[in-house]
């Protein structure tokens, strides 16, 4: 029943800006460090910014400066704030949820992000 569900995804130009959500239910979410991973066609899955927690968050090199993580724990959502997209950070997303004392990592089902002009 633990559910992540990813959305606002889309198309967008060079230099837009997006900003996925990631739904979550079935667990404790509060006690999750939520974090977003990539895949691009043809390469490994990259990991893009992780937040702990109490809201600390931290970034890839890739993004940083671009990006923010965020998360609001009265909804058991987290974010991704994704501004000044590149050609590059065309992907797929994935929001995933670890807590590493019961060794819990749950996976949403991805969510397509496509920058181009």
């Amino acid at each position: 029943q633990v559910r992540l569900v990813e959305s606002g995804g889309g198309s967008v130009q060079p230099g837009g800006s997006l900003r996925l959500s990631c739904a979550t239910s079935g667990f404790a979410f509060q006690f999750y460090t939520i974090a977003w991973y990539r895949q691009a066609p043809g390469t490994p899955r990259e990991w893009v910014a992780s937040i702990d927690l109490v809201g600390e968050p931290t970034y890839n090199d890739t993004v940083k400066g671009r990006f923010t993580i965020s998360r609001d724990d009265a909804e058991d959502t987290a974010f991704l704030q994704m501004n000044d997209l590149k050609s590059e950070d065309t992907a797929i997303y994935y929001c995933n949820a670890e807590q590493t004392k019961w060794a819990r990592n749950f996976w949403g089902q991805g969510i397509q992000v496509t920058v181009s002009s």
